[in-house]
């Protein structure tokens, strides 16, 4: 059986939020503003961050006077998410197809210790039943 995205849809600016923390792993209001293209308030980025705690994507700490942010799953999972919505969306399912869309990008250059490594993952995979 296929792996379905489990995340919710986001917006924009939730998924920019989402990749820089994902990126960084953690990072206060005043983070994540410096890393956003054509940033907002910071009353604009605590409610993106208020939604996205209300969604269950992010967890807080308190630091001090301040609040740093978090995803509430690890960046592994959240990309397997991705992938699978990605493969599901423009690949039809397909794994074959997205990988063999990767490999034809022009500006890929897979060296050959990266080909071992892909076909080791795919022998693993094979012995897991997938």
């Amino acid at each position: 059986m296929k792996k379905q995205p489990e995340t919710p849809a986001l917006s924009r600016r939730e998924r920019q939020v989402m990749d820089i923390l994902h990126k960084h792993g953690e990072a206060t209001v005043a983070e994540i503003m410096a890393d956003l293209p054509d940033p907002p308030t910071y009353s604009a980025v605590r409610s993106v961050l208020r939604i996205l705690g209300e969604k269950q994507l992010i967890r807080f700490k308190e630091d001090g006077p301040r609040y740093v942010y978090y995803p509430a799953q690890s960046t592994e999972v959240a990309r397997e998410d991705v992938l699978a919505h990605v493969v599901q969306t423009y690949f039809a399912g397909s794994p074959e197809q997205a990988v063999t869309a990767l490999l034809r990008m022009s500006d890929v250059d897979v060296a050959d210790g990266e080909i071992e490594r892909l076909r080791s993952a795919i022998r693993q995979a094979r012995q897991n039943g997938r």
